[in-house]
């Protein structure tokens, strides 16, 4: 039994990027949702994962307007002005591998704990972005190291707070969602203009994914295309 209901309130966090606000888009000219509410660095309450008290500020700030019955966290970063994934062991650096974790597990991990409350307890779906690269058994080609790390544990925390909230809230289910290659500011210096999916088209797919799942999928690693892919 999928767990979106057929009238659901969404909330996406990172609502100013790429992937979220095409999001943002897509639920609100979708006439199941009744209402979309968007947070990123300069909203109002604003989310930060550079200052990761903003986290819970944000998610308190929300709690009147839940519960909600899909939350989409979309923020994530592969690259900055000063770095770009590595692609041999003498690249890793300690400032990288910090601001990797700090963006893309540490800040996920604590909107988990904080913005999970704000779920309804009868049926909900939290989805995470992560990412292929972050699986270990498929890792083949190697490189990336820090982005690779951070994803992976990013699919740690997801798995184990999925098994925790089983146990007292079993119609919620936590994702961990892998877009795809999309064309955004993330990928274009990976080709992603030429190789990446129209935004519009690749939140169609991963929303197809989302109003699918089951209570059962909770703590999976799930493709865009629906598929569960290896830890």
């Amino acid at each position: 039994m999928h767990l979106l209901p057929k009238h659901f309130r969404a909330l996406v966090i990172g609502s100013s990027g790429t992937i979220g606000s095409h999001f943002v888009k897509l639920l609100e000219s979708n006439p199941s949702c009744l209402e979309v509410r968007g947070v990123h660095r300069h909203s109002t309450p604003a989310i930060n994962y550079q200052h990761p008290e903003t986290i819970e500020v944000c998610a308190k700030s929300l709690a009147n307007d839940g519960p909600f019955q899909l939350i989409i966290n979309t923020i994530g970063v592969l690259h900055s002005d000063q770095w770009m994934p590595e692609k041999k062991l003498d690249d890793l650096n300690a400032s990288q591998l910090t601001d990797m974790l700090n963006i893309n597990t540490i800040g996920p991990a604590l909107t988990i704990r904080h913005f999970s409350k704000l779920l309804d307890p009868q049926h909900s779906v939290m989805a995470t972005l992560s990412a292929k690269v972050g699986s270990i058994e498929d890792n083949r080609l190697g490189g990336w190291y820090s982005y690779r790390s951070s994803k992976a544990a990013l699919n740690m925390i997801i798995k184990t707070a999925a098994i925790e909230l089983a146990r007292t809230k079993p119609n919620i289910a936590l994702i961990a969602l892998h877009p795809g290659t999309v064309n955004s500011r993330l990928s274009q210096p990976f080709r992603g203009q030429q190789i990446g999916r129209d935004p519009l088209q690749a939140v169609n797919e991963m929303f197809h994914v989302l109003e699918n799942v089951s209570k059962e999928d909770s703590g999976s690693f799930l493709s865009y295309a629906g598929e569960k892919l290896p830890w």
